[in-house]
């Protein structure tokens, strides 16, 4: 079943992927979901998706994955015993801090590392797969024998299946956060999410084919760190190297998230729904500094006060219900502006398929797990009187934009950050 659930998913991931290339090809700007939304729907769905970006799904995402960062990178120093909650959110909070200070300092050095980090996943799955392939060549297939025996296939175990395998495969849109730094984005965006989602799913779902031909089911679920279970048992002393590549693949992760949503943040910014201060570049590195380290105390809130199914119930309801939304937009769009040039399309089932697909797990996700998602549709509300309240809202009272203006200069004095169009000047 898992397997199913996991080539599902990619194939999912792929029609969401194909969508947001006709997105990046007509719609030749960065922000992602927030620039798509509001082209669609106007500013006040897009205020409410870029307030949930940052209160919620940006800094739950990066505590999810920052996780498996740090149980992984402390695998080899606790082989024999069970490594303590405290060490792994401890160890976690020193990678975001690292990924923070990374992306504050250099873009260059970011994108650099970045590309090792890629090479680095690469070669985690190869060094996954390549044993598993030996192992069904020598006919290891126990384990897939009556596959869908005793599982408990229950409607309301479907939205949390759907948002794990999601998760995994989503840095599909993150090339759209980045439009603007594109060369050529007509040809490179769907060659790029293209070629990129056909190797992820694939290497995914053999990757847990090569589970199975060592591990049971059972033995899976109740496994903490599933790789390090499987390299134990087919690669000696050669096994400590698994979890180092794991724990640099989802540093590379860490890096990348952080990387593209900053940028949604400077866009969202330069449109006036977010503080100016978060628009604003260092006047040396060159870096959008403000749009990173605002990440970094809402991150460290959700890692030390929430565990890791209930973060990723938290942050998928909302992730997903605008994506869902986005890819509406793109259907929206085709009736409103039928002659924008797109030099990319899709069938139009694609979209339709996606969108329903998302919009019915985000709503059954309501029933299944009513606590994390009902928070998370709390915070998602909040931001429509905020919009009213922050943007639509011109008579503040003078001793409010004072303050302001106090506070934006402050800041601006102790990041080192000026505006991006007087750093084009000097």
């Amino acid at each position: 079943m898992s397997l199913t659930v996991w080539t599902v998913c990619g194939i999912l991931s792929l029609f969401g992927a194909l969508c947001y290339a006709e997105l990046g090809t007509c719609i030749k700007k960065s922000g992602g979901h927030y620039t798509y939304i509001l082209e669609a729907f106007g500013p006040l769905p897009a205020f409410v998706r870029v307030w949930v970006e940052l209160l919620v799904i940006r800094p739950a995402a990066t505590a999810v994955i920052s996780l498996a960062f740090g149980r992984y990178i402390l695998e080899p120093f606790f082989m024999q015993c069970e490594i303590p909650e405290l060490a792994i959110k401890l160890i976690t909070a020193v990678g975001i801090t690292l990924v923070m200070v990374l992306n504050s300092t250099s873009v260059s050095w970011s994108a650099r590392i970045q590309i090792f980090l890629t090479f680095c996943k690469l070669v985690a799955i190869l060094i996954i797969v390549v044993p598993g392939v030996i192992q069904l060549i020598k006919g290891e297939t126990q384990h897939f024998k009556n596959a869908f025996a005793g599982n408990d296939a229950s409607v309301m175990g479907l939205p949390l299946a759907f948002y794990s395998g999601m998760y995994a495969y989503s840095g599909w849109f993150y090339l759209n956060f980045v439009t603007e730094e594109v060369e050529n984005p007509e040809k490179n965006i769907p060659l790029a999410i293209c070629i990129s989602m056909i190797i992820v799913t694939v290497g995914y779902v053999l990757t847990n084919v090569a589970y199975f031909t060592t591990i049971s089911a059972g033995e899976l679920l109740l496994s903490k760190a599933v790789a390090v279970t499987f390299a134990e048992r087919l690669m000696g002393n050669f096994s400590l190297a698994v979890p180092v590549f794991v724990a640099l693949s989802c540093f590379g992760s860490m890096n990348g998230g952080t990387f593209a949503v900053s940028r949604m943040f400077f866009v969202a910014s330069r449109e006036g729904h977010l503080p100016e201060i978060l628009s604003m570049i260092h006047v040396r590195k060159h870096t959008p500094l403000p749009a990173v380290i605002v990440l970094h105390p809402l991150t460290m809130i959700m890692l030390f006060n929430g565990d890791l199914y209930s973060l990723l119930n938290f942050l998928s309801f909302a992730r997903w219900l605008f994506i869902g939304l986005v890819v509406a937009g793109l259907i929206y769009l085709r009736y409103k502006h039928p002659d924008m040039p797109r030099p990319f399309k899709v069938p139009l089932f694609i979209p339709a398929l996606f969108s329903f697909t998302c919009l019915f797990m985000v709503a059954l996700s309501l029933y299944s797990d009513p606590v994390n998602t009902g928070i998370g549709f709390a915070i998602t509300l909040t931001g429509v009187p905020a919009y009213y309240l922050f943007i639509v809202w011109d008579k503040k009272p003078k001793w409010f934009r004072k303050l302001l203006d106090k506070v934006t200069v402050t800041l601006q004095i102790l990041l080192e950050v000026i505006p991006p169009e007087e750093d084009q000047k000097s």
